[in-house]
């Protein structure tokens, strides 16, 4: 199996990029990142330290810069919905084009959780309250991609824990300590 890494530089994304020879045994791996070019030299500092890491593993490395602001603004779309939908549909195209079986992307049992109670508060049916699939398909304007999630069941203390416990580097998001 090939398997596409999204890797932001964040320590979920790179938690899972270390141990994805053992969360998907027998795979090949490449990373993706994704620069939304929304934090100035934040974001290029985030696509280097990728970058860097996928050297140094002898990873292939795609790397998009887009226009997040810019495509928000003409699909009247939130930031966070057109950095989604980018990065989602760049996923398919890279799958499409090189042949990966699926993407891994780090959300972990928090993300999962979080999800469960806002789909709770927007009153959602039987399928909201499964929270997010280890194992899905998403259609994107890019073609069809299967998304795995191999985190959901750990969650971001384990995380932070295996991380510094191991020594190992991350990149912090700014944008994370904010509440908007």
């Amino acid at each position: 199996m090939r398997i596409l890494l999204a890797v932001s530089g964040g320590i979920d994304s790179m938690y899972m990029a270390h141990r994805a020879s053992e969360l998907f045994p027998e795979a090949s791996f490449a990373v993706a990142h994704c620069n939304f070019q929304l934090r100035g030299r934040e974001s290029d500092g985030d696509e280097e330290f990728v970058r860097n890491w996928a050297a140094s593993q002898g990873m292939p490395c795609f790397v998009r810069r887009f226009d997040t602001e810019g495509f928000a603004a003409a699909g009247g779309l939130s930031i966070e919905m057109a950095a989604r939908d980018l990065r989602y549909g760049w996923f398919a195209e890279l799958c499409r084009e090189h042949g990966f079986d699926a993407v891994a992307v780090a959300h972990n049992a928090n993300d999962n959780a979080e999800t469960l109670i806002l789909n709770m508060l927007r009153g959602t049916g039987s399928k909201g309250l499964r929270g997010m699939s280890s194992d899905s398909s998403l259609r994107t304007p890019g073609g069809s991609v299967r998304i795995l999630r191999p985190l959901l069941g750990i969650s971001r203390a384990e995380i932070e824990r295996w991380m510094r416990a191991q020594g190992l580097g991350w990149r912090e998001d700014s944008t994370n300590a904010e509440n908007d």
